[in-house]
């Protein structure tokens, strides 16, 4: 037999046990699966076997289902940390809002409203700006720019949450920075106009924010406006 055939005989019977382990292991991990009380006629195996470890070389399977429960435990404590932390934030949300939305009962007029929302907006939750913009009256959004935010911004919700073009920006806030936005299409029978809230943190305004509390404020801006505008 030639050299070269020796050697191709020999990477053919490698292949071939390789294979058998492979097999073997895996009838041993079925047998296991099948077979759960296993452990429980071999309590003796469980303390003398060994598993590879990255760090510590080997240890017994009791030390690593001691080492993934503790794991498993401080992933628990900081979901639950994490948790308590949105849960607090929503109760802070929850208080600013009721707050605002009892100040904007007693508003009189649109100046009223926007001294409102910015004193709570701007000055207690910390956001770079808010304004309010009619669709009717002397200070009302010209109706090109209406169309325009409908078409781009409204078309399908009557919210929105993300970044604008700077130009979209400067429309709504002038020179004010908003690098994230919340707008909300303000309507009843008719649209009202818009309200529009600026962060400087450009993830902070996003598609998959909820809109309980925002929304909530969307209907009393609804119910005021019409008082107020003239239409």
């Amino acid at each position: 037999m030639s050299e070269s055939s020796r050697h191709s005989t020999m990477i053919a019977s490698v292949a071939e046990q390789e294979d058998a382990d492979y097999a073997n292991a895996l009838a041993v991990r079925n047998y296991l699966l099948e077979n759960p009380e296993f452990f429980l006629d071999f309590p003796d195996l469980v303390e003398k076997l060994k598993i590879p470890h990255k760090m510590r070389g080997s240890v017994s399977l009791v030390e690593l289902q001691a080492e993934k429960l503790r794991v498993t435990v401080r992933k628990l404590k900081r979901k639950l940390i994490n948790l308590m932390s949105v849960a607090k934030e929503n109760e802070r949300l929850y208080k600013l809002y009721a707050e605002l939305n009892l100040r904007l009962l007693q508003c009189e007029d649109l100046t009223d409203i926007q001294f409102a929302l910015e004193d709570v907006i701007q000055d207690q939750m910390a956001l770079s700006t808010v304004t309010l913009k009619p669709y009717f009256g002397a200070n009302c959004l010209p109706e090109i720019q209406q169309t325009y935010f409908r078409e781009k911004r409204f078309k399908r919700n009557d919210f929105f949450f993300g970044r604008l073009s700077h130009h979209e920006s400067q429309l709504l806030f002038g020179e004010k920075s908003a690098k994230s936005v919340a707008m909300i299409l303000l309507k009843d029978e008719k649209e009202l106009g818009v309200l529009a809230i600026g962060s400087n943190d450009e993830n902070h305004f996003n598609p998959d924010m909820d809109t309980l509390f925002i929304g909530q404020l969307q209907n009393f801006l609804t119910i005021l406006l019409p008082t107020m505008l003239e239409i």
